[in-house]
């Protein structure tokens, strides 16, 4: 299988991550993608132009990273990062939706002060973002998941702190030890999450 990421892309991390805790990287191919770039495959493999893809080896092209883990968990049988009961997989989809979202505003401040000049930059919009991520956080923070589960809800919430960390875009281990604390449990229970860590 090729999986096409950059190795910043939280997304790209979350499909890192569980293919590499389910021991299924040894079977992929990563390759760079920029999502930017016109000239770019990416946006022939994936009319959206966005990563993670993974094209499978009949050539079958599987976006987004939600529908790549799915896939993950098909090969491992089921029920590997999908919780096989029904209420537990409904819990464990709406966390990964509320992270991926996380993931998904902070991208946007990201992209704000990347790609327009500092003299145009839209308060009102930077702080729609973040407050998102906020009111998400708090959420988890009143909520979490449990920090020794390892499915697709505590993967992708995982994520989005570790770039949050890295970018930014809040500060949020001040205002959420809780959730600094269930990072901390999830990395002693999952060293593959450092291992996927983008170093640049």
């Amino acid at each position: 299988m090729l999986l096409r990421s950059t190795l910043t892309s939280p997304f790209g991390r979350k499909v890192r991550l569980a293919a590499t805790r389910l021991k299924l990287i040894e079977r992929m191919r990563i390759e760079p993608a920029d999502p930017l770039d016109a000239a770019d495959i990416l946006r022939r493999d994936n009319p959206l132009g966005k990563m993670p893809l993974l094209i499978l080896d009949d050539g079958r092209r599987l976006y987004d990273s939600r529908v790549i883990l799915e896939h993950l968990d098909h090969l491992m049988g089921g029920g590997a990062i999908l919780p096989r009961d029904w209420q537990a997989r409904l819990d464990a989809l709406t966390q990964q939706a509320l992270a991926d979202g996380i993931m998904d505003a902070a991208i946007l401040v990201i992209y704000e002060s990347r790609h327009r000049p500092q003299e145009i930059h839209h308060e009102p919009w930077l702080a729609y973002q973040r407050g998102k991520i906020e009111r998400a956080l708090e959420a988890f923070a009143a909520d979490p998941p449990d920090a020794e589960a390892f499915h697709v809800g505590t993967i992708t919430l995982a994520c989005a702190l570790g770039y949050l960390d890295w970018r930014k875009q809040v500060d949020w281990r001040s205002t959420h030890p809780a959730l600094v604390a269930w990072l901390d449990r999830f990395r002693a229970k999952v060293p593959e999450f450092d291992a996927t860590k983008a170093e640049s």
